[in-house]
């Protein structure tokens, strides 16, 4: 509600390029709180393979010595919790919204 009200505001401005850093950002941070839900190398291992990941690479994934921010910027968590996925579990795309938006001004 809170971004949505931002966007509206800010519509007439030009700021695709930091709608589109700050859009990256928060999909960033998003993966990053997920991974720090799974906080156990099993619980890693079970839902990185239940969103596709093949065996070997989870388990190689799971045992990451990795800082969160850090993994959550690799490709393990991008293959695995896409853009689809996080607009599935409720993520709204700013970037489509402020596109939306910024057309009708």
């Amino acid at each position: 509600m809170f971004i949505t009200g931002w966007l509206g505001y800010f519509a007439i401005a030009d700021m695709k390029k930091r709608i589109t850093a700050l859009n990256e950002w928060i999909r960033r941070r998003i993966r990053m709180y997920l991974w720090k839900q799974w906080k156990k190398i099993s619980a890693r291992f079970k839902n990185l393979r239940r969103l596709g990941i093949t065996k070997g690479k989870a388990w190689e994934g799971a045992n990451t010595r990795k800082g969160c921010w850090r993994i959550a910027n690799s490709w393990i968590l991008s293959r695995s919790l896409t853009n689809k996925y996080l607009a599935s579990v409720g993520y709204d795309d700013i970037s489509k919204r402020y596109e939306a938006l910024h057309s009708n001004h």
